[in-house]
């Protein structure tokens, strides 16, 4: 590990888990912090902005600006932006999606959009997706920030951008493209945004089939944590593996 030089972390299970930072994770960010070295934090749920989930981290106890956290929605505009700047689409989520769409010059309307835009909501209604499913009938295209099929909610699970937009899907035909991880894209980006490369860069996740497969095909090195969703039995069941594996980010040297 003593080859690496910047860092990307995912934030639910390496970071955080629930409404609690995981122990050593603040001091691994101070590490970072005192040494200069580049980091981002990654995180596939696109309710929050930046800002948002900086004053949430404070409340925790970890102090990082906002610039260094990246989410699937700061991703999607900016796919937006490079695919069709300018744009107009139908929007399903939270001021985390909405306000970086703004951010790009997008208009958000409900009459004859270019494209469906689904993200986490805790708003969901049938009006809506009942909108969203004939606006891609009538050939908007059909985007969505990310494809978890559950998130964290107060008292268990809730239902996450990947379950609405299967229902999407059954109901048109149309499969979305999914801009956070697993996509390889989210993190192309998220090296771009830093102006590092992929050579000497790390993957810090708790799952292997969102954080390690996209590190691995963007070319980077990996590091499981098993304080998250995946146990270490569980690591050989999949015909990829991470460069390391450790107990937690309390267990990464710096």
């Amino acid at each position: 590990m003593k080859d690496i030089k910047n860092y990307l972390l995912d934030m639910d299970g390496v970071i955080v888990q629930g409404d609690a930072l995981i122990p050593g994770a603040a001091e691994f960010i101070r590490r970072l912090q005192d040494q200069g070295i580049p980091y981002l934090i990654l995180t596939n749920n696109s309710l929050y902005t930046p800002r948002d989930l900086q004053v949430r981290l404070s409340y925790l106890g970890l102090n990082v600006p906002s610039e260094a956290i990246f989410t699937s929605a700061l991703a999607t505009a900016q796919f937006l932006q490079s695919q069709q700047p300018g744009g107009r689409a139908y929007v399903i989520g939270e001021a985390g999606l909405t306000t970086p769409l703004h951010d790009i010059g997008y208009v958000l309307i409900d009459r004859e959009p270019e494209y469906v835009i689904l993200g986490n909501t805790s708003t969901y209604s049938f009006g809506r997706i009942t909108r969203a499913i004939r606006f891609i009938n009538t050939g908007a295209h059909f985007i969505a920030t990310n494809p978890d099929v559950v998130g964290p909610g107060e008292g268990g699970v809730v239902p996450g951008t990947g379950s609405v937009a299967a229902l999407i899907s059954a109901a048109t035909g149309a499969k979305p493209y999914y801009i956070g991880k697993p996509n390889p894209l989210m993190m192309r980006m998220a090296l771009h945004t830093l102006n590092i490369h992929s050579e000497d860069s790390v993957i810090i996740g708790d799952n292997m089939e969102t954080d390690i497969i996209a590190g691995i095909e963007s070319g980077m090195k990996t590091i499981l944590v098993l304080s998250g969703v995946t146990s270490r039995e569980q690591v050989g069941r999949f015909p990829y593996c991470p460069t390391w594996v450790c107990e937690s980010i309390a267990d990464v040297e710096v």
